[in-house]
């Protein structure tokens, strides 16, 4: 069983857990505020993804993710003793669990890959499902946790923002693009890199979502990120102009 209990809230909620990890965590649930308001919250959001005709996030994704990039710093910073700061640690800790996980199941409807049923309980399926998660959530936490990383904003063409996180010592990034509203005529959008001239696919949502958050492995490499509107997603070649160009540094 993992050596800390609290990373267990999605393996939990996935019902992904074995009979001794299922009994500690409902101990432990009853002591922990922190881990029963996530368990609430993360359930909510695996209700939504087990609903078929679900294809838009839950608004409170895209704030989360952003206020949480938002409030990253250029460097590790230095933790400050006493209550109130372990206080701030663990809700911070807890949000970039909620993200981790939310984001992952995001950006899986968003490419029109089925990751899994919640109807279905077969224990192999959930299992990837949890391990799928707790990797997302381990990638997520540690890029924008890098005291390399350097965070770009830009508007996006219609209403909305293009944020990116980029470290070199993760040979990594993480994308995120929230639209104030869908693509128009039906189309989705899509995210690009833009290396040596060239624009690569890195991603598309479905019809009608409106925000986005992708892992690129390599983003340093490139020399910027570009969103446009897709006629469907998965497109190979960008359907110009791009309504959003955002610089990696």
């Amino acid at each position: 069983m993992t050596t800390d209990i609290h990373t267990l809230v999605g393996a939990y909620v996935l019902d992904a857990v074995d009979d001794i990890e299922r009994a500690a965590f409902d101990r432990h649930l009853r002591e922990c505020d922190s881990c029963r308001e996530e368990v609430d919250e993360l359930g909510a959001t695996v209700a939504r993804l087990a609903d078929g005709a679900w294809s838009v996030p839950p608004p409170r994704l895209r704030d989360n993710v952003l206020a949480e990039i938002a409030n990253v710093r250029q460097v590790s910073p230095v933790s400050p003793a006493g209550p109130v700061a372990a206080k701030r640690t663990v809700r911070s800790a807890r949000w970039m669990r909620l993200t981790a996980v939310a984001a992952a199941a995001v950006a899986a409807v968003g490419t029109g890959t089925t990751v899994y049923t919640i109807q279905d309980h077969r224990i192999d399926r959930e299992r990837s499902a949890a391990e799928a998660a707790r990797a997302g959530e381990a990638r997520v936490r540690a890029i924008l946790a890098a005291p390399d990383l350097v965070v770009t904003r830009e508007p996006l063409e219609g209403g909305g923002q293009v944020s990116v996180a980029s470290s070199k010592l993760h040979d990594a990034g993480v994308i995120v693009l929230d639209a104030d509203a869908p693509a128009s005529r039906g189309r989705v959008y899509q995210l690009w890199t833009i290396r040596s001239g060239t624009a690569v696919p890195e991603g598309s949502m479905s019809v009608g979502q409106t925000a986005i958050v992708q892992i690129v492995d390599g983003l340093p490499e490139a020399s910027a990120v570009g969103v446009t509107a897709e006629p469907a997603p998965g497109a190979t070649k960008p359907t110009m102009p791009l309504l959003a160009t955002v610089k990696v540094i």
